[in-house]
């Protein structure tokens, strides 16, 4: 099905260069198996609690609801609490532009002894377009001051302001549960928790973690950037092996790798958190 913008069409031109920064067995399974991997958007929120929310400050300006108000604070958890199940039809596979003034940090953060994966724009929604799936895509907002009335596809490409140094292109695959729907939020007491109740309601079991789509790997892929702080291993394999498969002959080059790059431990100590998994 035709790729579908998002409410304002908030799109880069198709010839900017996007990054997908990849732990090397995420990288070695999507060279494999030609398949490119979604994950269901409410699962984000052990990273990232507003992930697939709008800000409760958001909610109360646009619904008029008053702070501290009891049947407008339960009002608020009911309107939340329904984005935190609606989140749950979405799957993301998430992009960045290509923003070399925050890339190291990028590799910081997600791919320390990965690899990324180099397209463009326009390669990637033309891959997306070929899927059965409605998809959605563009460049995610930060902050809400842009935000208008109550739209979910607008909360899916809204995150905190804190998250702009990302520079992310968002795609969404929408699957929806066909018998889903259920107030899953509520227990016995009739109380409107603001998450999903699953130890007594649980998602039905055909309702996925993740979902994978087929694509054709040279067609959408056109270099492989490997961490500054991988290893010669590393960088091998990808060279020798990944590059090379279903066709393709990608270039491969360390990036940012030189004797000025800071260590890890120099980047933790100028507040850049905690390191990414290997």
């Amino acid at each position: 099905m035709p790729v579908v913008l998002h409410d304002n069409n908030n799109e880069p031109p198709d010839d900017s260069v996007i990054w997908r920064f990849l732990k090397m067995d995420f990288f070695r399974d999507l060279m494999a198996n030609e398949e490119l991997y979604f994950r269901r958007t409410d699962l984000y929120k052990l990273d990232d609690p507003n992930e697939g929310l709008p800000t409760d400050t958001y909610l109360r300006r646009t619904l008029n609801l008053k702070r501290f108000a009891l049947e407008d604070e339960l009002e608020l958890n009911h309107h939340q609490a329904s984005n935190r199940l609606r989140s749950e039809y979405y799957y993301l596979s998430c992009w960045n532009l290509d923003d070399s003034s925050n890339r190291l940090r990028m590799w910081y953060r997600y791919a320390p002894y990965g690899v990324a994966v180099r397209s463009d724009y326009g390669r990637l929604k033309l891959t997306l377009d070929g899927f059965l799936d409605d998809v959605h895509i563009g460049k995610v907002r930060y902050g809400d001051q842009e935000m208008t009335g109550y739209n979910a596809l607008q909360i899916l490409f809204t995150k905190d302001k804190a998250y702009e140094w990302e520079s992310e292109i968002r795609t969404v695959l929408c699957s929806y549960d066909p018998v889903g729907g259920q107030a899953r939020n509520y227990r016995e007491t009739n109380f409107p928790h603001r998450e999903p109740q699953d130890d007594l309601n649980p998602l039905h079991a055909w309702v996925h973690e993740e979902k994978r789509r087929r694509i054709i790997l040279k067609n959408l892929l056109v270099g492989i950037a490997v961490s500054p702080w991988a290893s010669d291993e590393t960088f091998a394999e990808v060279q020798e092996i990944w590059a090379k498969v279903q066709g393709c002959n990608l270039p491969v080059a360390y990036d940012l790798k030189s004797q000025f790059t800071p260590v890890m431990n120099e980047l933790k100590e100028r507040g850049c958190g905690e390191a990414g998994p290997k």
